[in-house]
């Protein structure tokens, strides 16, 4: 056990996904798949909305957005969860634990704000169709995913504030894969109960507002929706909402599972499961939900295919 001044904590042992030997080798192949597809799969959608002109609309603007928050928060802890597979002893820094917390915490809350700017560009396109380019300027684009940039750098540091207030005595074993907040506070030796405040204010915040404005959003594009005539309309824009609140439930639903409930050793074990999901399974899924199901985007993807084809050829 490594300590400062006898008592102290200057490192953090990362407990992982499970102790299981067995289990290991699997997980490990396993979870560097997902990390491979991730960052292929948002680092070539950012690539594609940059070269495209075509899309350079506040649909993909808010999605070449997503994907460079997916891209970077799922690297903040996958390479520490990746080691902690193949090594038997995974230890952090104090520092580098609260700055992985920070970062962790500051691209999770901005991606939560990111997907209710773009639940609100799809209300905007499909419930006033004739303001849509009024509505959504650049400007007003500019605005909202800055404003959920803030709001994740608000976040991050209410909770990194207070954890850097806290005093962490002979205890250093994270039960998690990384340095979230509730596996922290059941390591501190003083009182927590501002943080326990923080977390509920906070996070609470967080996961409320955006959730009831992309419902409030949805309800008004499916009772537009309704109005299609086309029945082949109605279908292909049912099946879109359909994927985009799969991912949404998987997110929020997750997340909520991991903060908002009681702190106790069973529920961080139950926790750390459904944390998966919105760490390591959505970052996956997003191209493939938001975009690569696209039409525009498969025709910018055959495209840049094509040019490539061509420079080789001469």
């Amino acid at each position: 056990m490594l300590t400062r001044n006898d008592s102290l904590v200057t490192e953090f042992i990362l407990a992982g996904l499970t102790d299981r030997p067995e289990l290991q080798q699997p997980l490990f192949h396993l979870f560097l798949i997902i990390y491979v597809v991730t960052v292929v799969g948002n680092l070539g959608l950012i690539i594609l909305i940059g070269l495209n002109s075509h899309l350079h609309t506040p649909m993909y603007y808010f999605l070449f957005n997503l994907s460079f928050i997916d891209l970077c928060y799922s690297s903040v802890f996958t390479p520490k969860m990746l080691m902690n597979f193949v090594f038997r002893e995974n230890t952090i820094s104090y520092v580098g634990c609260m700055t992985q917390l920070f970062f962790f915490l500051f691209f999770v809350i901005s991606e939560c704000y990111m997907l209710t700017s773009m639940a609100y560009d799809r209300y905007v396109a499909i419930c006033t169709p004739l303001l849509y380019k009024v509505s959504m300027s650049h400007q007003v684009c500019l605005v909202l995913s800055l404003a959920a940039y803030v709001m994740g750098f608000a976040g991050a540091s209410a909770h990194t504030g207070c954890m850097l207030g806290l005093t962490f005595c002979r205890l250093n074993v994270i039960k998690h894969y990384l340095c979230d907040i509730l596996p922290l506070l059941q390591l501190s030796c003083t009182s927590t109960s501002v943080n326990e405040v923080v977390v509920l204010i906070v996070v609470g915040i967080n996961i409320t507002a955006p959730s009831l404005t992309i419902l409030v959003s949805y309800v008004f594009i499916l009772t537009s929706i309704l109005h299609i005539r086309s029945s082949q309309g109605r279908s292909k824009a049912f099946g879109t909402c359909g994927s985009h609140m799969i991912a949404l439930s998987l997110f929020f639903g997750s997340a909520a599972f991991m903060y908002l409930k009681y702190s106790s050793p069973g529920s961080m074990e139950q926790g750390k499961i459904s944390s998966v999901f919105y760490t390591n399974v959505v970052p996956m899924l997003n191209p493939l939900i938001y975009s690569l199901r696209n039409k525009d985007v498969k025709v910018a993807l055959r495209r840049s295919v094509f040019k490539i084809q061509r420079r080789n050829m001469f």
